[in-house]
């Protein structure tokens, strides 16, 4: 039944797109010291509940991940604290209306706030999420963030729902 289930959200996430604006993001493994791998792609399109983040990337540890549009076209490291970031570089979370709020993909905070990417047992994510505020348009010049945990959309107990590490990216064009 679980299986029917989630078979029948994936139908109607992806219903509508085939003929959409579709953009391909290039996802890459991030650390310390700059891009890494690349662990596969993101297909972005629109369908007439919002907009669609199709995952074809490997290698993540399985379990849900923080995903998030990034302000900035940038995946390299960057500094904070004397230390070298993986992915910071990205900046924070897109907040075009500077709500300065991190409520999630149905909340009125952060625009880039996009639902968890579910990863399988064996490290694939292929699952499509449905981010129903943020438009294609949106999303150009910007990056894709997967974090290293899950995201509980809200600043407590830890800052920006404790999704932790930038783990990988991709910029989208």
């Amino acid at each position: 039944m679980k299986k029917l289930l989630v078979m029948m959200l994936c139908l109607l996430i992806t219903a509508g797109a085939a003929h959409a604006e579709k953009l391909l993001v290039h996802m890459h493994l991030v650390n310390s010291t700059g891009v890494g791998e690349s662990i596969g792609t993101i297909t972005v399109s629109v369908n007439p509940y919002g907009t669609v983040f199709t995952s074809d990337v490997h290698g993540i540890t399985p379990g849900l991940h923080g995903f998030h549009v990034h302000q900035n076209p940038n995946c390299g490291p960057g500094e904070k604290g004397g230390k070298k970031i993986p992915g910071l570089a990205a900046g924070g979370h897109y907040d075009p209306s500077h709500t300065g709020r991190h409520e999630g993909p149905y909340g009125k905070g952060h625009l880039g706030d996009l639902p968890p990417l579910p990863v399988g047992l064996h490290g694939k994510a292929t699952h499509p999420v449905l981010a129903p505020r943020i438009k294609i348009t949106d999303l150009k010049g910007r990056a894709l963030i997967i974090h290293e945990r899950g995201d509980n959309y809200s600043d407590h107990p830890e800052k920006l729902g404790g999704g932790g590490s930038r783990i990988a990216c991709g910029i989208v064009k």
